[in-house]
């Protein structure tokens, strides 16, 4: 059936551009990343403790950065304002002490104080003002500068236009001329502004304090670094949050991990000793839940261990205690005198000795304690069918060279009842293999009438025999399939019933390929 025709009796829309695009992207891309990390977090009891203390983690870091980082913004902006109004105080009694000091007598107050010092600003008078290039991106420094203009409005206003900026000194012009602050001498600028070894940003007052009289007024802030302070992201501060938060993570995932490889311990052994491999008790190792656990665990191996040694103990006493009895009463049978009484005695018999056996070798073939080897299932399969044929049977077999990790001589008892089932109620048998990502399918489909749905259930329970085989083969106990159960369920795997589409009954075998 092709892709579109399944659609459509799904009932589902095709889209034609979708499924090109669905087909263009590579099958390994499709799917990897949620595969890798449903491996990683979603399947494991060590990935979802580490996904929770991740996020929780993760979540209260940046929780807390976010309200501290709120806190330190407000706090710079607070400070910013203070610092700029105190800067603007002194910058306003400089622009009146100018103002009301003579022309001639201003020339000589500049030499002195860039010579002397005594004030935090440098000064310096042009004819007209000079262009400066405001710090971009940064909220703090836009409202230094309106607070730096909105108090010497208030304080020292001025007669005509006033241009206030916070600038960077490395390309910072004091004149109209083009001359740069760099350019001058270190003496007029060292008592005054920072060194350039560490630029900040230098509030730039520009004041007409007369008709083509330009005071320019500059000044480092108390805090120079201000805007390095209000920036909660600097690498200075995240680097020990990063540090930080590594260590917890790691430290989470390796508590975690110890916690956890006990139960994954525990988890292995569990599967093994689900498919019939005995090993030694488990050592008790981690808290005290998980110690319980495994002390639980091995006492359960231990009595399983005992119950299967006390079983096969039991089976064998049994068939030894029975069959001196019935062949006892063989014997006397021998001496009635009426035939036909003698031949239902030995008929009984007959059955009560079948019945005898039939039960020690469902016990024997459903053994779990041979060990697990590495097989090829192809060979198995072709000796099962070569024998099939010298008996004269039609079988068809399609294996690939195809090796499994298996109990041997139990598949090849689970294998044959399942062959020779199909070649006693069907006409002959089709023996196919197909290798999946992580099981092999095996399927054994004869050709006869199939089995009626409602019975398909009670299929492989013991002595159930449907009416169809007890016609066929009269000499039957019911046990095959119920073995062949078994030995498929201690390999790990599944055994499928089901009537094929085209007549006959289909079994199918799922063993895992580990």
């Amino acid at each position: 059936m092709s892709r579109e025709a399944a659609r459509a009796r799904a009932g589902l829309a095709t889209d034609p551009s979708a499924e090109h695009a669905a087909e263009a992207r590579p099958a390994w891309h499709r799917g990897f990343a949620w595969r890798q990390l449903g491996e990683l977090f979603g399947n494991t009891l060590q990935g979802r403790f580490t996904l929770v203390m991740v996020a929780g983690v993760l979540l209260a870091q940046l929780a807390t950065n976010l309200l501290w980082a709120q806190q330190l913004r407000s706090r710079a902006q607070a400070e910013a304002e203070q610092a700029a109004h105190h800067v603007a105080i002194g910058a306003a009694g400089a622009i009146r002490s100018f103002r009301d000091l003579p022309v001639n007598f201003r020339p000589l107050l500049i030499e002195q104080l860039r010579t002397m010092g005594g004030t935090r600003f440098f000064v310096f008078v042009n004819r007209e003002p000079v262009k400066v290039e405001p710090v971009q991106g940064e909220a703090l420094a836009q409202l230094v500068a309106q607070t730096v203009a909105q108090t010497l409005k208030q304080q020292a206003p001025v007669d005509g236009s006033l241009k206030v900026a916070l600038a960077w000194p490395h390309s910072l012009h004091v004149s109209p001329d083009g001359v740069e602050l760099q350019d001058l001498p270190e003496g007029w600028i060292d008592t005054t502004l920072l060194s350039p070894a560490r630029p900040a940003p230098i509030v730039v007052i520009q004041a007409e304090i007369e008709s083509g009289s330009w005071l320019y007024l500059a000044s480092a802030m108390p805090d120079p670094y201000f805007l390095e302070n209000a920036n909660p992201y600097a690498v200075d501060r995240l680097l020990p949050q990063v540090i930080t938060l590594g260590a917890v993570l790691l430290l989470s995932v390796a508590v975690v991990r110890t916690l956890t490889r006990p139960l994954a311990r525990l988890g292995r052994a569990a599967t093994a000793f689900g498919n019939g491999i005995s090993a030694d008790p488990l050592p008790v190792a981690g808290t005290r839940e998980v110690q319980r656990t495994i002390r639980a665990f091995n006492d359960m191996q231990e009595r399983i261990q005992r119950y299967l040694m006390d079983r096969e103990r039991l089976f064998a006493t049994i068939s030894h205690d029975l069959r001196t009895p019935i062949t006892r009463l063989k014997l006397r049978t021998e001496l009635l005198d009426d035939d036909s009484l003698q031949a239902e005695f030995h008929e009984d018999l007959d059955d009560l000795d079948m019945m005898v056996k039939g039960a020690l070798q469902s016990v024997k073939d459903t053994d779990i304690h041979e060990n697990q080897v590495e097989v090829r299932l192809d060979h198995m399969l072709e000796r099962l069918v070569r024998d099939a044929r010298m008996a004269g049977r039609e079988v068809s077999l399609q294996a690939p060279a195809l090796s499994v990790r298996v109990k041997p001589l139990a598949l090849k008892r689970a294998l044959t009842n399942l062959l020779d089932n199909a070649l006693q109620y069907g006409e002959r048998a089709d023996i196919r293999v197909d290798s999946e990502a992580e099981r092999v399918v095996l399927t054994i489909r004869d050709h006869g009438p199939g089995v009626p749905e409602a019975a398909l259930d009670k299929l492989g329970q013991p002595y159930v025999r449907l009416e169809h085989g007890r016609r066929t083969r009269r000499e039957g106990m019911g046990l095959g399939l119920g073995i062949a159960r078994n030995v498929v369920h201690a390999h790990g795997g599944q055994l499928r019933l089901a009537n094929h589409p085209e007549g006959g009954l289909m079994a199918t075998v799922l063993l895992p390929l580990g």
